[in-house]
């Protein structure tokens, strides 16, 4: 263990509230990445952050420490502006895997690095190695050329960007100290700073099946986000959405890349996920500097001529994929229905109990086992009335149906989207509308 003086003197600082300057964060960060300082000083070191929390100078010199410790991309030949997307963690969230395409093919190139299951959160990663052949492990030049050849990838973060902060959130991991605003911005921040986009947008999930309860909470990293992505150079925005229910229809991996699919195709779009994607494409064009007049337009040509599916397989076949194995891809079949107990109206549906069953279901019978909605929050039933259906056969209906509570009136509708933050070159925050 390393004991030197400084390292005591930070830790106790940062203990009793204090403010650690750039060039201790710098410090720490090197010697943790090196091995000269070992996990518990930095155990400690979380602990307080979590605790007495951290300044906004302090998070940007976190941030800026770990970017350093490892490569930065850069896209020299890409047709403009790079963006790149990142979700807070959400159930039956498809958003990426069709946001990124249809961006995409109205022309703006999209760098998407994300992330695997976390607890009841479907990964990104996960969804798209479903399909067969697909692979997401591309080195970073790969990943570059890719991005600059056909507009689009998405892959896992390599070993060689931002080594820090995988180091780093293993043991906040460990340590109970994952839920710091600050600590949380210079994570995501680090690594989409690393990933080399020029423009990025937040989405920040509210509600019982978010890491963060409350829009105010949510409001908060929100800002903190958009203000740190500012700092480092880039043009941000964050939306500020509800995870009290889950957010697409289909809960599981592989459902989830079906459903992406057929929403890209027409055969199928949730009206629910419909609203969460444009919400987020909107803005991605936004920032990459579509003008304002041109942004709904180009979406909607861009999905409705064929040009986002198309583009979307042809991000597949890049990836090792084949178009065939998209149009083949179903879900599980078997299937059963979980029934509503008694007559009255949905109040609730349980995010987490349906995120953890859904990756039961994954776990035993394969990715394309799972969960889909049928009844949404709001809707009146009766007696023996579908609930939601499952694809597999691990789970019991009926614990699937514990997850929905009815009630005998209808809650008041909550916005999908609750508020936006968007940087100074933009706006100041408002208030989206319902």
């Amino acid at each position: 263990m390393n004991c030197e003086g400084w390292l005591r003197r930070a830790l106790a600082a940062k203990r009793d509230g204090e403010i650690l300057d750039d060039a201790t964060w710098r410090r720490i960060v090197e010697g943790y990445v090196a091995g000269t300082i070992d996990d518990a000083p930095i155990a400690a070191l979380a602990m307080a952050c979590a605790i007495r929390g951290m300044g906004d100078a302090e998070v940007a010199a976190l941030t800026g420490a770990m970017v350093r410790s490892g490569d930065v991309l850069a896209y020299p030949h890409a047709a403009g502006i790079v963006v790149d997307k990142h979700s807070s963690g959400g159930v039956g969230d498809t958003v990426s895997l069709v946001a990124v395409p249809l961006v995409a093919a109205c022309g703006v190139p999209v760098a998407k690095l994300s992330g695997r299951a976390l607890g009841h959160t479907g990964g990104t990663l996960d969804k798209l190695e479903a399909i067969p052949g697909v692979r997401t492990d591309l080195s970073p030049e790969a990943f570059v050329a890719q991005v600059e050849t056909i507009g689009c990838a998405i892959a896992a973060q390599s070993d060689r960007l931002v080594p820090a902060d995988r180091k780093l959130y293993a043991l906040r991991d460990r340590t109970g100290t994952v839920p710091s605003p600050g600590l949380i911005a210079a994570s995501i921040v680090s690594k989409k700073i690393a990933g080399g986009a020029g423009a990025i947008v937040f989405d920040v999930k509210a509600g019982r099946g978010a890491f963060m309860r409350t829009a105010a909470e949510a409001v908060g990293l929100a800002r903190m986000l958009v203000q740190l992505a500012e700092r480092f150079g880039r043009r941000a925005s964050a939306l500020v959405s509800d995870m009290d229910e889950p957010l697409g229809a289909a809960v599981g991996s592989g459902i989830e890349a079906v459903e992406a699919r057929d929403f890209l195709r027409g055969d199928d779009r949730d009206p629910r996920l419909a609203e969460a994607i444009f919400a987020v494409v909107h803005e991605m064009l936004r920032v990459a500097g579509v003008p304002g007049e041109r942004v709904v337009p180009a979406a909607l040509d861009a999905l409705e001529s064929g040009a986002a599916y198309a583009r979307f397989v042809q991000m597949i076949e890049a990836q090792g994929g084949t178009r065939d194995a998209v149009e083949r891809i179903a879900a599980h079949p078997a299937r059963s229905s979980a029934l509503a107990p008694c007559d009255g109206v949905v109040t609730a549906i349980d995010a987490i109990a349906i995120g953890e069953l859904a990756r039961e279901l994954t776990v035993a019978d394969g990715p394309f086992s799972g969960i889909r909605i049928v009844a949404r929050t709001g809707t009146p039933v009766r007696a023996g009335d579908v609930l939601a259906e499952c694809a597999g056969t691990s789970v019991e209906p009926a614990a699937v149906a514990q997850a929905f509570t009815i009630g005998a009136t209808a809650p008041p509708p909550r916005p999908l989207v609750d508020a936006i933050v968007r940087d100074a070159a933009a706006s100041e925050p408002s208030k989206a509308r319902s």
